[in-house]
Order: C-alpha cells, then sequence, then structure tokens
C-alpha cells in the first residue's frame, strides 16, 4: 500500500528502514540481504524538519531521517511546517493510503488531521509516557517494562486510540542506547503487520485510551541532566542510563564545572564517606541522600569521555 512517512529522530530512522525493506524474519541485527529488499508498504515519500545548527561550531545539521531517506533513494521533503499548504498538498499528491508518523517533533493540526489515515509509531505503552521522552522517562522512573504503541494521530498529544502494542522488559543494566533499538524493531514489526491489515480488509479495533491512567514525558531540559546529590543514588544511577549516550548526565563540581557523567553504579554499603564528588582509592564519588554513585565515565568539558582512574590522574579531589 501507498505511505508517506513524517519522522526526524534515529529512532524514526530505524521504523523508516524496516518500513521500506519491510523484512519478514529479520531485524537490524542480522545480516543484510544480497540484495536490498522493498518493502511492499516503501514510503512514496519522506517529510522530516529543516536542516537546524547543532554542535560547538553550529553547523548545519540534517534530521537522521533525511539522511536515511537519502540513502534509500526516498522522495525527500523539509518543510518549516508540514501543516502549511505547500506541505499539505506535496502529500496529497503522493495519494498514500495512509501516513505514518513516529518521531516527528512538531504538531500536526488540522485539516491535514483529517485528510489522511494517520497512524502514529510510539515508544511507550500508552497512556503511560505519552510525550516527547517517553523511553528515557520510563528508565528514570524505574518502570520494569515499557513498550510500543500503533494509534491513530489525533489532536490530542498521544492520546488517539490504540489498536495495537507490544511489551518490552526493561534489563537493569539497560541504557537509552541499548533500549531504544529493540523499541524500534518492535515498533516497526508492529506498523508493517498493521499495514498488511489494513491492505487486507481486515477489521482493526481502536481502543480509546483510559485518560485516568495517562502520564506525560516531558522533554528533558538541563535540570534534568543534572545530578542532585540530595536524591538518592539509586535514582541518579538510573538517570545516568536514561541520558545514555545520546543526552549525557552532569554533575557539579565544587568550582561549579558541569562534569559530564557518561556510565555510573552504586557504590557499596561500605564505600567511605564523604561528601559531593570526592575520591576514595581511585575511585570517583558522589555523596547522595541516601547512598554513594560512583562515576565510573566522565567527560570533561570539551574534551573526550574518560574512566575515573584517567580523570583522576589530572585533576585533584579531597578523598583517600
Amino acid at each position: 500500500m501507498r505511505t508517506v512517512f513524517l519522522g526526524t529522530s534515529e529512532f524514526a530512522s530505524a521504523v523508516l528502514e524496516r518500513l521500506a525493506g519491510d523484512p519478514s524474519s529479520s531485524d537490524r541485527s542480522t545480516a543484510p540481504p544480497a540484495k536490498p529488499v522493498v518493502g511492499q508498504h516503501r514510503p512514496s515519500l519522506v517529510i522530516t524538519r529543516p536542516d537546524r545548527p547543532a554542535g560547538r561550531g553550529r553547523r548545519l545539521h540534517a534530521p537522521p531521517v533525511a539522511n536515511t531517506a537519502r540513502t534509500l533513494g526516498i522522495e525527500l521533503a523539509q518543510p518549516e511546517s508540514v501543516n502549511e499548504p505547500s506541505a499539505r498538498e506535496r502529500i496529497a499528491s503522493a495519494a498514500p493510503d495512509a501516513v505514518v508518523v513516529c518521531a516527528f517533533g512538531a504538531l500536526i493540526s488540522e485539516p491535514l488531521l483529517s485528510d489522511h489515515e494517520m497512524l502514529n509509531v510510539h515508544p511507550s505503552l500508552l497512556p503511560r509516557w505519552r510525550g516527547a521522552a517517553p523511553i528515557e522517562r520510563a528508565i528514570i522512573a524505574g518502570d520494569a517494562e515499557t513498550g510500543v504503541s500503533i494509534m491513530r494521530l489525533t489532536a490530542g498529544l498521544d492520546s488517539g486510540p490504540v489498536c495495537l502494542s507490544a511489551r518490552e522488559p526493561i534489563e537493569p543494566t539497560d541504557t537509552y542506547g541499548s533500549l531504544a533499538p529493540r523499541l524500534s524493531r518492535a515498533g516497526g514489526k508492529l506498523l508493517v503487520s498493521v499495514l498488511g491489515a489494513i491492505e487486507r480488509g481486515e477489521p482493526l479495533v481502536f481502543a480509546e485510551q483510559d485518560e485516568q491512567n495517562a502520564t506525560y514525558a516531558e522533554k528533558i531540559g538541563p535540570s534534568d541532566r543534572l545530578l542532585d546529590p540530595a536524591r538518592p543514588a539509586v535514582e541518579l544511577e538510573r538517570v545516568v542510563r536514561a541520558l545514555h549516550p545520546h543526552i549525557g548526565a552532569r554533575v557539579a563540581l565544587s568550582g561549579g564545572t558541569l562534569l559530564g557523567v557518561r556510565r555510573a553504579a552504586l557504590a557499596s554499603p561500605d564505600t567511605p564517606p564523604g561528601e559531593g564528588v570526592y575520591a576514595s582509592e581511585q575511585r570517583l564519588l558522589l555523596a547522595c541522600a541516601p547512598g554513594t554513585l560512583e562515576l565510573l565515565v566522565v567527560q570533561p568539558p570539551g574534551k573526550r569521555p574518560m574512566d575515573a582512574a584517567a580523570y583522576l590522574r589530572g585533576h585533584g579531589l579531597a578523598g583517600g
């Protein structure tokens, strides 16, 4: 069936690859076929956000989905707003049977919402974790599981009816970097299944979400990244995992410098006590309330990530 794909992030790129290739019994972890596989639901048009300045040099960078669409040889558009008349006309000219939305990062409004069948791939078990950062928020909250939902897009924030979902356990060692690929594979598989059912004329049941159980995954901001020692160490360890490797947590040193924290672990109960960020036996530690967090891999401003021992060799900290 004819589709148009709207997405922006790395997560959306993985779903786009699955939709374009439509492998029936493989995922991204397996070896690629000798010849490219063209999926029966391969989009005829991909729409993503415009290139934006990023990094220290503020150079223009294309969204991940733009790069993926170019690699796949799919027609690409990057309008300032997908709701503007020219963008809506371009979607209509593709005559899609369905418009697929995944991590697009911008509001889609009427009349576009009503012009087409619009399906959204959302990485959570809706109605839990609606919003911009569902994977990160699930890890931070200590959820035992999360998942992917296929829903009909409506004017509300991820509040449309859900037709299919899949559960995924969150392992104690999971980071964003390990959990997101599993969810994108699950999302791509569910999406292909739903599109296939629509194409075959099979009835799909869309169930309304229970508003009383809705929670919201706000975008990760500067305060979310900062490891606050007034919080329990067990919570801060989850923050480090949730923001690795794409955002990164930070901790404030005594002089006000923000030190990036890439990996951390709960310290053993017999760890010598200290205050703030301190060193003990060549270990870099953060005193929390309660508990102690061991900072395993850190990143000084403007430098590459390094293990704690390497950091301590070049930076004097109080401790044993």
